[in-house]
């Protein structure tokens, strides 16, 4: 069985940021000039609709954050309201963004802004999105014009969330618009994604310097798993390391080589359990073990609940030598305590690896809220804070209040 790490009463650095993260598609509701609001009506997927209201309501959301004593957010700029048609940029948008942030400031809550996460305008889209060549240039000119008006108020962004995600659920699996199972068109993806990053990186520094701001702090949010071989066989041994190097490293030594990388965004759930029968493409991309040789507690979407291996993601991520923030870890549980039990244990992995030298320097729990899970819906419940969707109401859970004490302490006991 997946053993728990112990520890006794661990502290946190100073000046630890501690808080949680949303996305924009997830908790606004009604992004209809996004590509997800047709695709989920055109294959009959459960509708975003009004989400969690938070486009109105994030006032009321950013006061319970205050009382939860978090000092730092992560959300996302939903791109298809700044820019609904290619070139018109609508500046009562952009001044939602600044009022967004500014309301966090008022609070002492650090903002982290995502440039993209995930949805991109219909517009986009339907000139190819991603595996467009022109992709690059657009992303570009939307996040010129989003730092310029942005700057003043934000240190911290992420350029693009998951890439990897973005890359193989809509290119690779086909379960995300626009659902093609294509290696090469993946490959022009990822390509793209990653110079879009680099060249958007240098940019933002340029816009900081000619307005005479402080150096921001720039990054992308990836996905990491612990890949670990089920039986130490040649075959898993390679695939392992080949996954580290395809959807863990690839991008990350890219960007470093283009010094485009101020610090590493970890979003971290799950492991995988490597297991191949074959030595196709196929088995190397994607194989994993159907037999569950090692078997752990899992969340209610079927992940393996694995805390010790965001200590040994850590450790893999030590030689690029920034600082790391974990910005999205969570569960999907509607038994509460299993949700407090997540967060303790994924933050004495954290702390394990800050001990030996990891240089993590903040924590954000996904999600602040139960919101809208993509090709899940709402059935699966992330949030420190209940959702009813019928009533809009929000409900603290015992576990977000938990958390709040080490928030406001920095220690776990």
């Amino acid at each position: 069985m997946c053993s728990d790490i112990i520890f006794a009463m661990i502290q946190f650095p100073k000046n630890f940021l501690w808080g949680a993260a949303t996305s924009a598609y997830q908790v606004e509701g009604n992004n209809f000039n996004s590509d997800w609001w047709p695709w989920e009506k055109a294959i009959g997927k459960q509708p975003s609709g009004d989400a969690c209201r938070h486009y109105n309501l994030y006032p009321q959301d950013f006061d319970l954050a205050q009382s939860l004593n978090h000092n730092a957010h992560r959300l996302s700029i939903e791109w298809a309201r700044i820019e609904p048609r290619e070139g018109e940029f609508l500046q009562t948008e952009i001044q939602h963004y600044i009022d967004v942030i500014l309301a966090l400031r008022a609070r002492g809550i650090e903002p982290m802004v995502t440039l993209h996460h995930f949805t991109n305008p219909i517009w986009f889209s339907q000139s190819g999105a991603w595996e467009n060549k022109r992709s690059v240039e657009r992303f570009f000119r939307y996040c010129d014009v989003v730092t310029k008006a942005l700057a003043p108020y934000v240190h911290y962004w992420i350029t693009i969330n998951e890439p990897s995600i973005y890359a193989s659920h809509s290119y690779i699996f086909g379960a995300w618009p626009p659902q093609i199972k294509s290696y090469w068109k993946t490959k022009a993806v990822y390509d793209h994604m990653t110079w879009a990053h680099i060249q958007v990186y240098h940019r933002m520094h340029q816009i900081y310097q000619e307005m005479k701001l402080s150096k921001p702090a720039i990054s992308i949010a990836q996905h990491l798993q612990a890949v670990v071989p089920c039986t130490d066989s040649l075959r898993n041994r390679w695939a392992v390391k080949l996954r580290k190097k395809w959807f863990h490293f690839g991008i990350l030594d890219t960007i470093a080589r283009h010094k485009a990388l101020d610090f590493i965004g970890v979003n971290y759930y799950s492991r995988q359990m490597v297991d191949l029968t074959g030595w196709g493409p196929g088995n190397f991309v994607h194989e994993v073990c159907q037999n569950n040789h090692t078997p752990c507690r899992k969340n209610s979407l079927g992940w393996d609940i694995y805390p010790q291996g965001l200590y040994l993601v850590l450790k893999d991520l030590q030689k690029y030598n920034v600082p790391i923030f974990i910005t999205e870890n969570g569960i999907c549980t509607l038994e509460d305590n299993e949700r407090w039990e997540f967060i303790k244990e994924h933050l004495k992995s954290i702390h394990k690896a800050i001990s030996e030298g990891v240089d993590v320097q903040g924590y954000l729990y996904w999600s602040l809220l139960d919101n809208f899970e993509w090709a899940e819906g709402f059935v699966p419940r992330f949030g420190l804070i209940a959702m009813n969707y019928d009533t809009q109401e929000r409900t603290v859970r015992e576990s977000a209040r938990k958390y709040a004490v080490v928030c406001k302490t920095g220690i776990l006991q």
